[in-house]
């Protein structure tokens, strides 16, 4: 990523990698990932965040291009994750004038990374504080487990600029072809996702400023209509379901589970339902995750392993828990050959989430589908059909 004009005197300085393969090490990357960093160049020039070690040299050279014979003056720090901040302390060395702009948890967690919280050179802000640069005027917002507690956003008045740290953000660098929604589903919602109410807070605090660009750490910026970011995200972080449909979720070990799955398919597409089908041993989670929360309805398939649920769909069940899986209909359906056990452990689990609507019946299959089954199996779609 070279240096690319966000407006005559905003410059977009990040750079992306397209050989990473996991994301936090966790998700997978099919068409890299971008470390977003800004430079305002004004009276006062300020740096907004670093970037990943791995990309560290390409920033700087991006940054100094941008920045001519002239020296920073500012980094605004929105975020000390590792992906953003690695590079403070190279800026430092680079420019050992410039002054590091964060709230007071910002610095403390630069102690824990970096041994220093920098205290000779730290300006600390509080919610509403503000920054002049010149022309140019930073007021900072603070947006605690957004998704970590120090996180802020900044807020540039003369250009309408929104600095939105990890908010917005979304897999896949910026020239990828594709629609933003689902890969900015699949950020948020693995990401970001567990914090629904502190993104309500923060879209409350921003609901009253007047946007014209956000400026997120990752993926592109976003202009024009900005009315789709912020209902999404709204959207997103309240828990609702975003479409009609049932996601068929299930993992199996010698094929039966699986092939009452496809049988269960079949029926609610017969019925005219939008069906996303997902086999767990084989998939990512973190873009079956996204679906689930996409979805209103889901139906979980799983045989019984060692008295408790096959370890794919035991992985995948508290991984809902986990981001907070709310407000759908779940369906279940357990195999086990002689003590079927799966459905009850997938139950239990889903009595810890809120408002999780269980479909009856509960099908349970011993080895392999009977008639029987086949009927429970017609009913359960029944049930789910909206």
């Amino acid at each position: 990523m070279k240096k690319t004009n966000i407006t005559p005197d905003v410059f977009a300085v990040g750079a992306q990698d397209n050989t990473l393969e996991l994301f936090e090490n966790l998700y997978r990357l099919p068409n890299g990932i971008s470390y977003n960093s800004y430079l305002i160049a004004d009276e006062k020039m300020a740096v907004m965040d670093t970037v990943d070690k791995r990309c560290t040299d390409e920033w700087l050279a991006n940054l100094k291009a941008a920045l001519g014979d002239r020296k920073p003056d500012y980094l605004v720090i929105s975020h000390m994750e590792p992906d953003h901040a690695a590079s403070i302390e190279t800026l430092v060395a680079e420019y050992p004038d410039i002054r590091l702009v964060g709230n007071a948890k910002t610095f403390i967690l630069c102690k824990q990374f970096f041994g220093t919280d920098f205290a000779d050179r730290a300006v600390t802000v509080k919610e509403g504080d503000t920054l002049e640069l010149g022309s140019h005027t930073l007021r900072f917002y603070l947006a605690p487990m957004v998704h970590w507690p120090e996180v802020m956003v900044s807020y540039e008045s003369s250009e309408r600029l929104l600095f939105s740290a990890d908010a917005f953000g979304k897999f896949g660098t910026p020239d990828t072809k594709e629609d933003w929604t689902d890969e900015a589903r699949r950020y948020y919602f693995n990401i970001v996702g567990k914090y629904g109410k502190p993104v309500q807070g923060l879209l409350k605090k921003v609901q009253g400023l007047d946007i014209k660009t956000i400026c997120p750490l990752h993926g592109p910026v976003l202009t024009g209509d900005l009315a789709p970011y912020l209902n999404a995200y709204d959207l997103w972080s309240s828990y609702r379901p975003e479409k009609s449909g049932v996601v068929v979720a299930h993992a199996s070990i010698y094929g039966h589970t699986a092939e009452a799955a496809r049988y269960l398919v079949d029926k609610l597409e017969a019925a005219g339902e939008t069906v996303v089908t997902h086999d767990l041993v084989r998939e990512e989670h973190a873009k079956v995750l996204s679906d689930a929360f996409c979805y209103d309805r889901l139906v979980l398939l799983s045989p019984t392993y060692n008295g408790e649920i096959f370890p794919p769909m035991d992985h995948f069940v508290r991984l809902l828990k986990e981001k907070n899986y709310q407000n759908r209909t779940v369906g279940i359906v357990e195999n086990g050959s002689w003590g079927p056990m799966a459905g009850q452990c997938i139950e239990k689990i889903c009595s810890g989430m809120l408002q999780i609507t269980l479909c009856e019946p509960r099908v349970t299959i011993r080895s392999a589908m009977t008639p029987e089954n086949k009927t429970q199996l017609d009913e359960l779609a029944a049930a789910l059909k909206k």
